[in-house]
């Protein structure tokens, strides 16, 4: 039995009233977040991605058995009416339905789409939950949103969301703000990322969020991991023989050059990066969003492997190189392309967090 967890009672009621799913080694699963879709105007930020998302569902995941998740924020009701959502992605609201012939398809509610609970007639209304809970043998797996973290957010949900709606009807739009977001990669989020990190260690599970837009994989951001594969290849590179040490230092250069641009980006978006704690933890995983502006992320859950995985369109963004070897997987002639980002099992993960946590 698991203990109480005092300190973040709203993630402990998620994990007690969970929809429960049991995954085994022939499962398949795709979770996707943060799709913000909307009207398919110029402030739509779903718009850029869409066909990609479309032809990744249709083309590759469906065909595959995959089943899927909408891990909360699919639709953007803050800045549009869900009426004029629909009737711009209505095509894709049939395609979402089309995985439950794969297993299941479930969709979770985030800070953007919470409204849509009291929606009776919202067309998937029958796989709307407030979160999930893989049985992955004896272990556990919570998908939610993430924004449950902050209890004032959850509790106070309704007057913030009539607060924010009211802003940008009365306020932005009259002015000209074509665009209201929230500073995803601020202190404040990195704290939501950092609560939700110590209720899944006490706990003993990994935690699936969205949310910060912000990949994580095995609680480690792409700045975090880039700093780690470099120490893990300087610390293999004096038992390397001559070839090794060769393609030690290739992987390395190119490594701190990506890194490199990381932190110049961070510098104008406000990176926040660094690790929960002295020894990292692989409890919590963040399937990024689908709205940004050269691709997109996803996690897949394949057998006894999860992984981080990029998708992009070929012919505008430059394709992504793995010190991993992991090579780009072109869809057909669609011109998108699909990249393991990191990979690992879940027996790892599990183990990792019974030691360490």
């Amino acid at each position: 039995m698991r203990p109480h967890n005092k300190k973040h009672p709203c993630l402990e009621r998620l994990l007690k009233t969970a929809t429960t799913v049991s995954l085994d080694q022939f499962s398949r699963v795709l979770i996707l977040s943060d799709l913000h879709m909307g009207n398919g105007g110029r402030r739509d930020e779903f718009k850029r991605n869409a066909e990609l998302v479309k032809t990744m569902l249709g083309s590759y995941y469906l065909p595959e058995k995959y089943s899927l998740v909408l891990n909360g924020d699919i639709e953007e009701l803050f800045k549009f009416p869900l009426d004029s959502i629909v009737t711009e992605w209505g095509d894709l609201y049939d395609l979402f339905l089309k995985f439950e012939e794969n297993g299941f398809f479930w969709k979770t509610y985030g800070n953007h789409d919470a409204s849509l609970l009291d929606e009776k007639r919202y067309q998937l209304a029958s796989s709307m939950v407030n979160s999930l809970k893989f049985h992955y043998g004896h272990e556990t797996m919570l998908l939610f949103h993430g924004h449950q973290a902050s209890e004032l957010l959850w509790e106070t949900y309704p007057m913030v969301s009539r607060a924010v709606i009211f802003f940008i009807k009365y306020i932005a739009k009259p002015v000209g703000i074509r665009n209201f977001s929230i500073a995803y990669n601020s202190p404040r989020r990195f704290a939501i990322e950092k609560s939700i990190y110590e209720f899944s260690n006490q706990a003993k599970i990994v935690s699936i969020i969205g949310h910060t837009h912000r990949p994580l994989f095995e609680s480690l951001s792409k700045v975090d991991f880039l700093n780690y594969r470099i120490e893990e290849l300087c610390r293999a590179y004096p038992s390397a023989d001559s070839e090794k040490r060769t393609v030690i230092k290739r992987k390395i250069a190119s490594l701190k050059t990506e890194l490199d641009a990381c932190y110049r980006q961070g510098k104008k978006i406000g990176l926040r990066s660094g690790l929960y704690n002295n020894i990292t933890i692989p409890s919590i995983f963040n399937s990024g969003c689908t709205i940004g502006k050269r691709g997109i992320t996803a996690l897949e859950i394949e057998g006894n492997k999860i992984r981080l995985v990029y998708w992009y369109n070929g012919k505008q963004s430059r394709k992504f190189t793995s010190d991993r070897d992991n090579r780009p997987m072109d869809l057909g002639t669609t011109g998108f392309s699909r990249v393991v980002l990191n990979e690992d099992s879940l027996e790892y993960v599990f183990s990792r967090i019974h030691l360490l946590a």
